[in-house]
């Protein structure tokens, strides 16, 4: 069972630590009492501590998975794809139905596929439109008029990485607009080593 957890530890650079001082060498300690359970979570902290590869959500998916961990497992994998493909971090405020806005909250996990006004135009000045999917943190959905930070994961990471903290964008589901959300972080894909 442990093999992909103990695979994804030596992925991890030695001197990397969660903020509670959690180290590889942790893991492969819990791993050696077979602490399966404790040992993804502490991989999973690992991998906020530092930009992972692909590989290493990977494995840590798989292994969720097979201790039917499902939400462990979803995350893992979305995970996955920000180190693949790029993310952005943004704070997203719904407007309210009054304005115009949704009228049934965001789901957390990734299910809503929304298009982003980003700042790009045609020659006759309209908007380009970009996809990304939203991953609400937290457990509970987003409701229409509130805010949350989420997670976006770019269809074209590339369209979106001019973008830079503090820039507000426009989530467009019809039209008016279905909220704004304030850039925090974008995260690039991770560099896999050849």
């Amino acid at each position: 069972m442990d093999l992909p957890l103990h695979k994804a530890a030596l992925l991890c650079p030695p001197g990397v630590r969660t903020d509670a001082g959690v180290s590889a060498a942790d893991v492969l300690e819990c791993l050696e009492h077979d602490e399966w359970e404790t040992a993804l979570l502490l991989l999973e902290d690992l991998g906020d501590a530092h930009a992972h590869p692909p590989e290493f959500w990977s494995l840590l998916a798989g292994a969720a998975r097979r201790m039917w961990l499902h939400s462990d497992a979803e995350w893992c994998e979305w995970r996955y794809c920000e180190a693949r493909n790029g993310a952005v971090l943004a704070e997203l405020r719904l407007m309210s139905p009054e304005a115009g806005g949704r009228t049934r909250p965001v789901p957390c996990r990734g299910v809503l596929r929304p298009m982003w006004d980003l700042g790009r135009r045609t020659p006759r000045g309209e908007p380009v439109l970009d996809i990304a999917v939203v991953w609400v943190e937290g457990r509970d959905p987003l409701e229409p008029g509130d805010r949350r930070p989420v997670r976006l994961l770019p269809l074209t990471f590339e369209h979106w990485r001019h973008l830079a903290p503090g820039d507000l964008i426009t989530m467009h589901e019809m039209r008016p607009p279905a909220g704004t959300a304030r850039v925090i972080e974008v995260v690039p894909p991770v560099a896999v080593p050849d």
